[in-house]
């Protein structure tokens, strides 16, 4: 497709390699990453009617987004995520029953409750309004607000902060100046350029970058008209699976038709119903911010945790995983053997939004990853999200969410994707 093509704003075009081209541009917030890659947005503003824009074909806006060269802004972002799983602010005594050293820890836990890799988790769940600031790959500021306490993480330069008002806690790392944790440049120690683990995607731009990677042959990308987006005005570019099988419906990004920013994304499940992820901006302004704005120290009598004795103590438990993104099809589904915690083989049934993962651990051989060998505690939980199935492959445990779905077979497998009930028994029987 020409660039200069202006074919009208609800035609399909082929992206074709141009969205390779767009993912490498994610805006500048490293330190903002967290979980879950799953946050969302609702709608800024009450749009008074849709804009009328210059007519734009799909590819032309693709480009649009990956020319886009904002690297300062300030604004408030509010998240809004429905996974179809309790508050995860509900589930320590879960947590505990899996890892009982592990308590004591996260919110309200001592010196480690200010650590981004265990605050941010907060995010997967429910509704939030934060406040982000950037001014290039060196200075990020990212809040969340609560009704009586806040919680900021701030990167200037090698320093990096994380402090939580509530239990009057710090976390204090140094990252080299830089570094971008959210481009997937590492710090040192395998770390992003927030001195924590590689936390994922916060803006609409940061999951734009993600559904764009998904984007292929089994793809559907159009313009869906325009939008009002935190005033602005914005186009709209639509990516549907052309999958059946597959648990997302819809992903929408609207693009500042000005700048080329995304500035809101939703995930719409397939099977209808509100917004599995929606994150957006209710404010947004492009001047540089305040140079006062990425300045920290902590206030008198805080308890402030190095980096370097947070991983000390966390030792043997593993890598925190709470950051990973939501796998949302072809490409990102990757991530899903290290959300596993799978230590065998892997393997891969389908292609495209229908990819089902397959993980084969030690664990699996022995009877350790078995459902009914779980902890009471995490038994009763499994069992309320559950449904027995059977097949070819014999018999297992569906345990579901509205966008990622896994198969627990009785012999220790896990089939696990972003498709449907009978997609993952469908490749359970196929890999029998």
């Amino acid at each position: 497709m020409a660039p200069n093509d202006s074919a009208p704003a609800t035609e399909e075009r082929e992206p074709g390699a141009v969205r390779r081209k767009a993912t490498r541009y994610a805006l500048p917030v490293a330190v903002a990453g967290v979980a879950a890659a799953t946050i969302g947005l609702v709608p800024a503003l009450a749009a008074t009617g849709d804009p009328e824009l210059p007519k734009i074909s799909a590819q032309q806006l693709i480009e649009k987004i990956a020319a886009s060269d904002t690297e300062q802004l300030s604004g408030t972002v509010k998240i809004s995520t429905d996974l179809g799983i309790p508050a995860l602010d509900n589930l320590s005594d879960l947590a505990g029953s899996f890892a009982p050293e592990a308590q004591g820890k996260g919110s309200g836990g001592g010196a480690a409750s200010a650590d981004p890799g265990t605050r941010l988790t907060e995010l997967a769940t429910g509704t939030h309004t934060l406040r982000v600031a950037t001014d290039g790959p060196d200075k990020q500021r990212l809040s969340v607000l609560d009704d009586t306490s806040e919680y900021s993480l701030i990167h200037n330069g090698d320093e990096v902060w994380a402090y939580d008002s509530g239990s009057n806690t710090a976390y204090h790392a140094t990252a080299p100046k830089g570094e971008k944790g959210a481009e997937g440049e590492k710090g040192a120690k395998g770390h992003d350029g927030s001195g924590g683990k590689d936390q994922g995607a916060v803006t609409p731009k940061d999951f734009a970058e993600q559904a764009l990677k998904a984007a292929g042959d089994t793809t559907s990308v159009t313009v869906g008209g325009t939008s009002k987006v935190a005033g602005r005005d914005a186009y709209r570019l639509v990516i549907k699976p052309e999958q059946s099988g597959s648990t997302v419906g819809s992903i929408t990004v609207a693009v500042d038709a000005k700048t080329g920013t995304p500035l809101k994304f939703t995930l719409a499940p397939s099977s209808g119903g509100k917004a599995v992820v929606d994150v957006g901006f209710t404010k947004v302004d492009f001047a540089k911010p305040a140079a006062g704005t990425f300045d920290f120290t902590p206030p008198k009598g805080a308890k402030v945790t190095e980096a370097s004795d947070a991983d000390k103590a966390a030792g043997a438990h593993g890598p925190d995983q709470a950051g990973k993104e939501l796998p949302l099809g072809p490409g990102a589904l990757g991530e899903l053997g290290a959300l596993g915690g799978a230590k065998g083989d892997t393997k891969v049934i389908g292609k495209g939004w229908s990819s089902v993962y397959v993980l084969t651990s030690p664990e699996g051989a022995n009877g350790a990853a078995k459902p009914e060998n779980a902890p009471a505690e995490a038994q009763q939980f499994l069992d309320a999200l559950g449904d027995k199935v059977t097949g070819k492959f014999g018999s297992g445990t569906v345990f579901q969410t509205r966008i990622v779905n896994a198969l627990m077979t009785d012999d220790g497998k896990v089939y696990v994707g972003a498709v449907t009930k009978d997609a993952l028994v469908k490749a359970a029987d196929q890999a029998k």
